[in-house]
């Protein structure tokens, strides 16, 4: 006789907006009913929180069953409360008319306030360039203060009291390489309509970063050029703006001639396969040998033509 299989747990729609921190800590600490008017939202939030089809989804949940996991927030002033985790819960919250939501209210300062509210969003399964690059930058800025020491220079300031650097211990904590921290980090100095661009697919991240080497008005200068000649920047010509201006050569009429020039993906290619042509070349032959052998002897077969032509008509 079969075994009678157990039902598949789903997952809620809670589930897939919150943590499993937040849920652990749920079921830990005490809850308070607050009302939505009296919680502000996190300064400088970078998260987007977006009134789309999941948000719906989740308003319509709330509205069923209410909030499963409370928000956490942490004491702002005289009856009032900043929100720390919990943002989109909140918005959903509002959609579906409560006017107040389970909390859990903690005792924290601004810097573990910021790494808590970081770490976690950055749990999320979609998470634009721009929300990383600001969310890695608040949590870093966060771990230099909690790590800085009274005798430390002002030129030390990044450093951890262990004398390890707070970059480096970000990149562990986050379980990513540090040059992949300091590259999306590098992404908050782009100007708004190229970061934009960067979160859209349509410029890539090595491009970007150099291009956020340049200054805003240079950066404005190479957002009209792409706009005028539909195109982005490729690495190569990205990296020859940075280094024009850095020796303080780099002009609007420089970037927009340095985007005229042609890139190595846009030159059509053609192919012929190998073992049409084999038998006029030796097996060790390369490819910059087939190539010229090619174009030498589409010359000579032009040059012969074109005798052709001239004995035709004398």
């Amino acid at each position: 006789m079969a075994r009678k299989r157990a039902p598949i747990e789903l997952p809620t729609v809670d589930d897939l907006f919150t943590s499993q921190s937040e849920r652990d800590n749920a079921t830990l600490e005490g809850v308070t009913e607050i009302q939505l008017a009296l919680i502000d939202p996190f300064p400088g939030h970078p998260f987007h929180v977006k009134d789309d089809e999941e948000m719906e989804r989740l308003a319509e949940s709330i509205a069923e069953n209410g909030v499963l996991v409370p928000l956490t927030v942490r004491a702002s002033g005289a009856e009032r409360y900043g929100l720390v985790s919990g943002h989109r819960r909140k918005r959903a919250a509002e959609i579906a008319g409560l006017e107040s939501v389970p909390c859990i209210v903690r005792s924290m300062g601004d810097d573990e306030a910021v790494i808590a509210m970081v770490d976690s969003n950055l749990q999320r399964e979609t998470i634009l360039p721009s929300e990383r690059a600001f969310a890695y930058s608040m949590r870093l800025e966060a771990m230099k203060h909690q790590g800085q020491r009274t005798d430390l220079t002002s030129a030390q300031v990044a450093q951890k009291s262990s004398g390890r650097w707070s970059r480096d211990i970000l990149a562990e904590e986050l379980g990513v390489s540090k040059d992949k921290v300091q590259r999306f980090i590098r992404l908050t100095r782009l100007i708004p309509e190229l970061l934009a661009l960067v979160d859209e697919g349509r410029m890539k991240m090595l491009p970007a970063v150099e291009v956020s080497h340049l200054s805003e008005e240079e950066q404005a200068w190479l957002f009209d050029a792409m706009e005028a000649q539909a195109c982005t920047p490729s690495h190569a010509q990205t990296v020859k703006m940075k280094r024009y201006a850095k020796d303080g050569s780099l002009t609007s009429a420089l970037v927009r001639s340095i985007m005229e020039e042609e890139k190595p993906n846009q030159v059509e290619q053609f192919k012929i396969p190998r073992k049409s042509i084999a038998r006029f070349f030796r097996p060790s032959a390369t490819k910059d040998e087939i190539e010229s052998r090619i174009v030498r002897a589409l010359e000579l077969l032009e040059q012969a033509e074109a005798r052709r032509g001239w004995q035709g008509g004398a």
